[in-house]
């Protein structure tokens, strides 16, 4: 294929989101022990199956904290284009994991329907509970925040399951006061059987989006929209496009486009304008890292390449 030049953005730094990830471990060591002391003061297997989901968090950050050590490092000779789909391991196997919470609570509950037990001293319970509920509530906006902003899909998964873990434990407390205010103990284990409901909804979630990542989905339908408004800009000029191909992994986006001007062009003013396409996709797609190649377009080869075209 005939080619006159072709560009691509320089590397852009993956910034170090670890503080991030032992924020997460921290919080749920302390959730960890003040559920487990709910559950023991109380014998509620409600509260037993919140602890469950809280010690699931503890691995699923040190997992998402070994993840995001790898997505920081740089690109080297074996991986050119860095690190950073790393982290779709750690929100597939958080996925995972909350799946697995999900059968133990169903495993602890199901033989309280058939044999319900009276609750003590719930008031202390659901008091413990409810400040545990309230770290793991900050500490999810911090990382929802943070996920966000760098666009880490193992932060936003942690964040995503502890405010799944706060939902449960809120509801896991409205049950408990429900059942001191009716003595029906069997409302017990069915909230237990709930919350594993509502967890295996965001498991799966995470499996797939992870799955999705891996397998390089395209760019969301908000920045290919961006996208084809500034190639739409360059062709009211008399420049075309095809190829138009978008990836993601991890923090990282990637566009790779190809570009056709007249062949009489010199080099240098075909460079500028892939410089200036470049930098356009750039400034409405943030952190974006785009790759074009420049094509005459009287050549008949270059126009092969419009079978590339999503």
């Amino acid at each position: 294929m005939t080619s006159t030049t072709a560009t691509a953005s320089p590397a852009k730094t993956t910034p170090n989101l670890t503080s991030f990830a032992w924020l997460s471990i921290a919080a749920a060591v302390l959730t960890i022990g003040l559920k487990l002391g709910a559950y023991f003061l109380t014998g509620s297997v409600a509260l037993l199956s919140d602890a469950l989901e809280s010690i699931v968090n503890l691995v699923a950050a040190c997992m998402a904290l070994a993840m995001l050590t790898i997505a920081a490092r740089p690109p080297d000779e074996e991986h050119a284009y860095g690190h950073s789909k790393a982290e779709y391991f750690s929100s597939g196997i958080e996925g995972a994991l909350i799946l697995f919470a999900a059968f133990g609570i169903v495993w602890n509950a199901i033989p309280r329907l058939f044999a319900p037990q009276a609750l003590e001293q719930i008031g202390v319970g659901l008091a413990i509970s409810l400040f545990a509920t309230g770290i793991n509530f900050g500490v999810a906006r911090v990382l929802l925040h943070a996920g966000r902003k760098h666009r880490s899909i193992s932060l936003e998964a942690d964040a995503q399951h502890i405010m799944t873990d706060v939902w449960t434990s809120l509801g896991v407390l409205v049950g408990i006061g429900a059942v001191a205010l009716t003595g029906w103990s069997r409302l017990d284990p069915i909230i237990a059987l709930l919350v594993a409901l509502n967890i295996v909804w965001t498991g799966v979630q995470l499996v797939r989006r992870s799955a999705l990542g891996l397998m390089d989905t395209a760019l969301p339908a908000s920045d290919q929209t961006s996208i084809h408004e500034v190639l739409a800009r360059f062709r009211d000029q008399g420049i075309q496009f095809h190829a138009l191909r978008t990836r993601q992994a991890g923090t990282r986006k990637f566009v790779s486009v190809h570009v056709l001007v007249p062949g009489t062009w010199q080099v240098q003013r075909g460079h500028e304008l892939l410089e200036d396409v470049e930098a356009a996709i750039e400034a409405v797609v943030p952190g974006v890292h785009v790759f074009t190649h420049l094509e005459p377009r009287e050549d008949p080869a270059a126009w092969k390449d419009v079978e590339l075209d999503r």
